[in-house]
């Protein structure tokens, strides 16, 4: 690990300061440890900023993440830092799509990391594009290469904890327009679907302490909420959420809290187990039954704005009835049933993938290269589009 104090007292950037919230204060044009050339901001989140860098000394440009002088977040990146770590020692190639570490270091008080750039993630891309939902083929490749990353962090045996769109980003998100007519607007379309995962602050291996609760909201499963423990079943329910978001462009659980969250599920896949009810220490149900008023006003909110699942399909085509019956299967209650992502890799939705981007039947065959079209590694392109590790709601 390099510090702030392996450069010349000389050569060290003056006047470090900290906002009250603990983000290093800085100008574009500062340079840290006189080499990370500060060349824009590319967003902010609780944990701190990420900002665009060229390395001087490799003439090189990258994000970095600059976590807040803050004791709690340290702790966290050094957790990410390991898990990067690990993932780099245990795929030397990256070809399982996570995202590359570059470098880390300290900076008076401000661990920093330095990852590949990247593109936007699939939910900004999502939400600059209006909120319309990604083509079925679109879902088909992001959500195939989503259970390929995680499948090889469950191998690995980690478990990600914190799947949502945000932390999923497009190699390059760069893009064509299209005219809808029904829409009586243009709407974007991606040109290349490579994605890599990033923020592994949260990851946990099997032998790690479980924190009680994880997961964004939206993307939290039942088991979590109701304080049952979780493994890496947690993180397929987080994948069958994200792929329903994907392709109805809104959140399949729109709420921020927890009775309402279940009544939620309950009203979109059926009747939480009796066993899970009995087994929980929350508050939540009495006699085995959740404990809410469908009369009430949140009642009628959630009976008016959610529907079983199967009534959320587009349309009767083979491949939407794929892609529900396989999210079904990632929205199982009891973790135990829940399907696998080595079995979902092989589900019927997948089976439309070009050979070349099925991963998981090359990746024995060219460990040094599976992965990595011939797009992933081209630039994005126009500079105000670039925004990379992406920010919680």
């Amino acid at each position: 690990m390099r510090t702030c104090c392996d450069i010349p007292h000389n050569q060290r950037q003056p006047f470090i300061r900290d906002d009250a919230d603990g983000h290093l204060i800085y100008q574009i044009g500062d340079i840290l440890l006189n080499r990370y050339k500060i060349l824009a901001t590319l967003g902010e989140g609780t944990f701190g900023r990420v900002v665009k860098v060229k390395d001087l000394e490799r003439n090189h440009v990258m994000a970095l993440k600059i976590i807040k002088n803050v004791e709690k977040y340290r702790d966290a990146a050094d957790l990410e830092i390991g898990a990067l770590e690990k993932i780099m020692l245990l795929d030397p190639s990256l070809e399982h799509l996570c995202v590359k570490m570059l470098d880390w270091f300290d900076y008076h008080g401000h661990t920093c990391i330095a990852f590949e750039m990247l593109g936007l993630s699939v939910f900004d891309f999502l939400k600059d594009n209006n909120y319309e939902p990604y083509p079925i083929e679109h879902v088909r490749h992001i959500a195939y290469q989503l259970c390929y990353a995680v499948k090889f962090l469950h191998e690995s045996r980690l478990t990600h904890t914190d799947l949502k769109p945000e932390n999923i980003l497009f190699v390059d998100s760069e893009y064509t327009t299209a005219a809808v007519p029904r829409k009586n607007r243009d709407v974007r379309r991606v040109n290349c679907t490579d994605i890599r995962l990033i923020d592994f602050g949260s990851a946990t291996f099997d032998d790690e302490h479980h924190s009680t609760i994880v997961s964004t909201r939206h993307y939290r499963a039942p088991e979590v909420i109701l304080e049952l423990g979780w493994s890496q079943p947690c993180d397929v329910w987080s994948i069958g959420c994200i792929m329903f978001e994907l392709y109805q462009g809104v959140t399949l659980f729109p709420t921020h809290d927890n009775r309402e969250h279940l009544a939620m599920m309950e009203r979109i896949l059926g009747t939480i187990p009796y066993r899970m009810a009995r087994k929980t220490r929350t508050k939540y149900f009495r006699y085995g039954k959740l404990d809410w008023d469908e009369k009430s006003s949140t009642g009628r909110y959630v009976r008016d704005n959610c529907k079983p699942l199967h009534r959320c399909v587009i349309t009767d085509k083979p491949d939407h009835l794929q892609l529900f019956d396989l999210i079904r299967k990632m929205l199982e209650y009891e973790p135990a049933n829940r399907i696998t992502l080595d079995k979902a890799l092989r589900h019927p939705f997948f089976a439309k993938l070009p050979a070349h981007q099925r991963l998981h039947e090359k990746c024995n065959d060219n460990p040094a290269g599976a992965g990595h079209s011939s797009t992933a590694n081209s630039p994005t392109a126009n500079a105000e589009r670039e925004r990379s590790h992406s920010l919680s709601r």
